[in-house]
């Protein structure tokens, strides 16, 4: 009796022991040690790849926003074409795509409205825009619907439009998207792109010291 009753104490003891030291190891030190390592190494992603401007954080690198005017570059339809209230300014209660096939006739007609409408936003008095300049990432959502970025296609469809209505260049406004265009990861991962936010603080900066 005396010795099932001290080998009962003796088990829970070293698995009070055990619990203790791997809650330490584990809930308290790794963490930390994890969490040091990425301030020190990783500090902008590890707070959320924020993007400030005027010294303040206006957004994040890894998600879109909508609602930009006209005189600036547009992003990526959010969540299935069109802008979303829930997506827009981060009150991300619900992300993803329309989940539609490609042959579907509301998804189809979602995109030749788009379309249309990049067409006639895109056109100046100068320069007129095909229906078949228009890139894929321009009248379709990402799988997220949160894309920050687009195309280098699409950011130069915008830049006619971008010159007329902030009073500058052409050639100023596509210098603007060429030093803004991110090559595939690696050299292989992905395609080439350009972060919207990032170009439109750089345009507001660029308009501004004009």
């Amino acid at each position: 009796m005396n010795n099932s009753v001290t080998n009962t104490a003796r088990l829970l003891g070293a698995g009070l022991r055990a619990l203790l030291v791997l809650t330490l190891v584990t809930g308290v030190i790794y963490p930390l040690l994890v969490t040091g390592v990425a301030q020190a190494l990783f500090n902008n992603k590890a707070n959320g790849s924020e993007i400030k401007a005027d010294g303040k954080v206006v957004g994040s690198s890894l998600i879109g926003q909508q609602g930009y005017s006209l005189d600036y570059f547009q992003p990526r339809p959010a969540n299935g074409l069109g802008e979303n209230s829930v997506n827009t300014q981060y009150k991300l209660i619900l992300s993803g795509a329309t989940n539609r096939s490609g042959d579907n006739a509301e998804l189809i007609k979602w995109v030749k409205e788009a379309k249309a409408k990049v067409v006639k936003e895109n056109s100046t008095a100068d320069y007129k825009v095909r229906p078949s300049q228009v890139p894929a990432d321009a009248v379709t959502s990402s799988g997220s619907g949160l894309d920050p970025d687009i195309s280098p296609a699409y950011a130069d469809l915008q830049v006619h439009r971008i010159a007329e209505r902030n009073g500058l260049t052409v050639a100023q406004v596509r210098k603007l998207v060429d030093d803004h265009t991110e090559g595939r990861t690696l050299g292989f991962i992905g395609e080439p792109r350009v972060n919207v936010l990032e170009l439109n603080i750089a345009l507001k900066d660029l308009a501004a010291d004009k």
